[in-house]
């Protein structure tokens, strides 16, 4: 027993090691301007394996990251970032996630990340997208855009 003890806890970091192998950081930039216009996430599309990070940051003040309610997996945590502020959210539940800029969600400060091959969710998604895209002021078809990315 206290051979196999050894060998489990000899074995152990290097497990856990391998998951920080596997996983990656991802940067989202909060933008004023960006290349596909004002009030941006870039890039505002991401697919993204299941463990990997998404650092949303504060490129440009006053924007923040937060889930959209409704656009995001069964039993996945949501977020919502301070503004001005830097946030980390790590996604360790396939589906698609659809997140806003709260206060330029009207501007359709918005983004997409898919995660895993999995777009079980998409359809509700796309149904909340249809009711959250009414607020919009301008860029309409800018969810729609991220959103057909999805595969």
């Amino acid at each position: 027993m206290n051979i196999l003890f050894k060998k489990l806890f000899l074995a152990l970091p290097i497990i856990i090691l391998s998951f920080d192998v596997y996983s990656d950081n991802h940067t989202v930039k909060m933008l004023n301007q960006g290349a596909t216009g004002v009030m941006v996430f870039e890039p505002a599309f991401l697919k993204i394996n299941v463990g990997d990070t998404v650092t949303f940051e504060s490129t440009d003040p006053a924007h923040n990251s937060a889930s959209i309610p409704g656009m995001i997996p069964a039993g996945a945590n949501s977020w919502n970032g301070q503004l001005s502020r830097d946030v980390t959210v790590t996604f360790d539940i396939p589906g698609v996630y659809g997140y806003q800029c709260t206060p330029h969600a009207m501007m359709a400060m918005v983004g997409v990340i898919q995660v895993g091959n999995d777009n079980s969710n998409l359809a509700n998604a796309k149904n909340v997208a249809g009711q959250f895209k009414s607020r919009f002021v301008m860029n309409q078809t800018r969810l729609d855009e991220q959103l057909s990315k999805v595969n």
